[in-house]
C-alpha cells in the first residue's frame, strides 16, 4: 500500500518559487528543509492513496484560498528559520 501526503508537493513547489526571488535568505538545503517541515508541521495533510484521489488533490490545490494559506504558512516558517538558522 502506498500512501502520500499531497502537501508535501504542494509545499515543495510553492516554496521554491517564492524563495527564488528572496535574497535576503538563505536558500541551503537545510534551511530549505527546515521552512518545508515546519509549514508541513501547521498545514492539514492531504493522503491520498491513489490517483483519483491525487486527481482531486490536484483540484483542490486550484483554489486561491487554499495557496494564500499555503503561502502564508510558508512566509511564517521562512520568518522562524531565518530568524534562527541552523546550519
Amino acid at each position: 500500500m502506498k500512501i502520500k501526503n499531497y502537501m508535501e508537493d504542494v509545499v515543495i513547489h510553492l516554496l521554491f518559487n517564492i524563495v527564488k526571488d528572496m535574497e535576503d535568505i538563505c536558500k541551503c538545503e537545510k534551511c530549505l528543509s527546515d521552512i518545508a517541515a515546519i509549514a508541513l508541521n501547521r498545514l492539514t495533510p492531504h493522503y491520498v492513496v491513489s490517483e483519483k484521489g491525487e486527481v482531486y488533490s490536484k483540484v483542490l490545490n486550484m483554489s486561491i484560498q487554499f495557496e494564500a494559506d499555503v503561502t502564508t504558512t510558508i512566509m511564517e516558517a521562512i520568518d522562524i528559520v531565518s530568524k534562527n538558522p541552523r546550519h
